[in-house]
């Protein structure tokens, strides 16, 4: 009996571990996607290699969101929310992103993306900095967490 227990218990604490290291739960800070994700909106988001991904996608890079840089409180690395507009072995989109309308080539190259806010007036993305690592991609937005109400 105690040991079916403590194997519940093992398996019950590897089954946590998993789930941590696949998904994780992000508050949405700023308004880089409205009107998608409000600020204080929280997402579910599932672990994904680069070579996965598809234009469209809400993915969540690691980085500094310069508009959230000055914040005194929480001066580490954020995580940033972000669409993608291409991947590697798209067109290059000259047209929507200004930063890379001397890039060299014609396709996005391996291991970078271009990622935009879907409210262009207040995201700091592709359109300023060019491409993004695929190296910086946590994984894919799956949906909104419900808000509880009070």
């Amino acid at each position: 009996m105690i040991g079916a227990l403590i194997a519940l218990a093992l398996a019950g604490a590897l089954t946590i571990g998993w789930l941590r290291r696949r998904y994780l739960v992000v508050t949405v800070h700023g308004q880089s996607m409205l009107p998608t994700y409000q600020p204080g909106e929280r997402v579910i988001v599932r672990r994904t290699p680069p070579e996965s991904l598809h234009t469209g996608q809400v993915v969540v890079l690691s980085g500094f969101a310069p508009e959230l840089a000055a914040d005194p409180i929480n001066p580490s690395p954020r995580w940033i929310i972000k669409r993608v507009a291409a991947i590697p072995g798209d067109p290059i989109p000259r047209d929507t992103v200004p930063a890379l309308r001397t890039a060299p080539g014609t396709r996005v190259p391996a291991g970078r993306l271009v990622v935009l806010g879907d409210n262009p007036d207040h995201s700091h993305d592709s359109r300023h900095t060019g491409y993004l690592m695929t190296d910086r991609l946590f994984g894919v937005v799956l949906r909104k967490v419900e808000q509880r109400s009070t």
